[in-house]
């Protein structure tokens, strides 16, 4: 069973459910969150052109909205020369403040 949560605060429905639902496996439950994750990593990948798989350890605190923070402070990306911090990357800080995967034009 795969199960989706869309209803706001879906990232605490999430674990509502989670917790509440043992026999669910964690891994089978994600949240319209997912969403902006995917988001992310697809805008972090272009900026950096390299593939979204190498893109690893982003996070979207929040819900799906326009209060949600991306962070990539523990973000890293596979390169040539290793794994590599998102913010050693790119020196961008107004890149960084206009960052918001919920306004993506991936829509």
């Amino acid at each position: 069973m795969q199960v989706l949560v869309i209803a706001n605060p879906a990232n605490t429905n999430a674990l509502i459910l989670k917790e509440f639902a043992p026999s669910i496996p964690e891994k089978n439950i994600t949240c319209l969150t997912r969403l902006d994750h995917n988001r992310a990593l697809g805008q972090i990948s272009e900026k950096l052109n390299v593939h979204v798989s190498d893109v690893k350890n982003v996070i979207i605190w929040g819900n799906h909205s326009s209060t949600q923070y991306p962070d990539v402070n523990h973000t890293t990306v596979a390169t040539s020369n290793g794994q590599k911090h998102v913010r050693e990357l790119v020196a961008d800080d107004n890149w960084y403040l206009s960052f918001k995967p919920s306004q993506s034009d991936y829509l």
